[in-house]
């Protein structure tokens, strides 16, 4: 199981996911390991890597969340023993590069670059916008180059020098044992240089933190939990790294009438004491206007009726849900004299007729027998 392989729940975010890979890779790598380890070590590199490599993907991810590894194509990916260890560094170089001397490196200076972290935003949808999808806006913050110091981060007229620790690579060299490890500049955080007099407007970070609008479109069919990825709207990397991106995770606004299960809709409709007695037809409604629901006589309470192709057709259907009307009859209130005796009236005649006119009553009434009599 990739899961248990990583460490991690079923649930678990892509940070997460990357965190725990990271953590068995730098504990696993045949660096790290000689000797009588160097073969169990190997193989349990080899095992993160796949797990890691099968998780990270949103789609193998979830086609094995939903039908393990049948569902994973065994030529998409590359298993224990498939590629070795040559292009772990260009590979795999994105996470390891402060540890092992694979990260990635600009291309002034050899500084190393990081991606920028992932944003998430919660939107608030309504079923019918669920339903039949919508193109929303939104605000979210957004990184401008500073105007004071033009983005370089140093006051107007001082300029960045390069740092006297790492001598502008961004990385220094510290030996651990038999190897050597390169880590991110203490002093520089790996920039590679170094602000004496850092810009009052943006503290030295040459950008500015502001708001942007941003298009979305929320496809028909959305369903509440779902994420939206919008590529590259994230945080900025560093020292000219990728962005991160952004996530709008849909939350479903509580409707008046009906309740959302899956591509299925059901409501509570109320129906008379006359019309669940004598049948007749009544209106119900539906996320595309009115239908009309046949009654027949004598329908009790907590009956269910089915309209088919009258929910939801989600992102993933080929066809829509149904929708289930539950009925539920309603007791007559404030009751006028001449019609409380007309109900009186009616009683005494249905008590005359027997249990044909009350089956469940009927059936309650011998159930009661049966148990004191036991």
């Amino acid at each position: 199981d990739f899961y248990e392989i990583l460490g991690v729940p079923k649930n678990a975010s892509d940070e997460e996911i990357k965190k725990a890979y990271r953590k068995l890779a730098m504990k696993h790598h045949p660096d790290r390991n000689q000797g009588e380890t160097s073969k169990a070590a190997e193989v349990k590199f080899k095992e993160a890597k796949e797990a890691y490599e099968m998780l990270s993907d949103p789609q193998k991810r979830a086609a094995y969340d939903q039908h393990g590894h049948a569902g994973v194509d065994p030529n998409m990916r590359g298993g224990p023993g498939a590629e070795g260890f040559g292009g772990f560094a260009e590979a795999f170089g994105d996470i390891f590069g402060d540890v092992f001397g694979g990260g990635r490196r600009g291309h002034g200076g050899g500084r190393q670059v990081y991606r920028g972290s992932d944003l998430s935003y919660a939107m608030e949808v309504t079923l019918e916008e669920a339903a039949n999808g919508k193109d929303a806006q939104i605000r979210i913050p957004s990184w401008d180059d500073c105007e004071t110091c033009h983005g370089t981060g140093a006051k107007p007229g001082t300029k960045p020098i390069t740092c006297t620790t790492c001598h502008g690579a961004g990385a220094v060299q510290m030996r651990q044992g038999f190897f050597s490890v390169q880590q991110t500049c203490p002093q520089c955080q790996g920039k590679g240089k170094i602000i004496p007099e850092p810009c009052t407007s943006c503290h030295g970070q040459g950008k500015i933190k502001k708001q942007k609008t941003l298009e979305v479109k929320i496809p028909a069919g959305i369903d509440d939990g779902m994420r939206i990825r919008s590529t590259g709207n994230g945080e900025p990397g560093t020292n000219g790294g990728p962005p991160g991106d952004l996530y709008i995770e849909i939350r479903l606004k509580k409707h008046d009438i009906f309740e959302r299960d899956g591509d299925d809709l059901h409501c509570q409709v109320p129906l008379s004491f006359t019309t669940a007695a004598l049948g007749g037809e009544i209106e119900v409604p539906t996320l595309a206007g009115k239908a009309a629901i046949d009654i027949p006589e004598g329908t009790q309470a907590g009956k269910q009726f089915r309209l088919r192709g009258k929910g939801i057709k989600g992102v993933r259907s080929s066809y829509p849900g149904d929708l289930y009307c539950h009925v539920s009859i309603e007791t007559p209130v404030k009751l006028t004299e001449h019609q409380r005796k007309l109900l009186k009236d009616l009683e005494e005649s249905l008590k005359k007729g027997g249990a044909k006119h009350s089956p469940t009553g009927s059936s309650w009434t011998d159930r009661l027998k049966s148990f004191f009599s036991g």
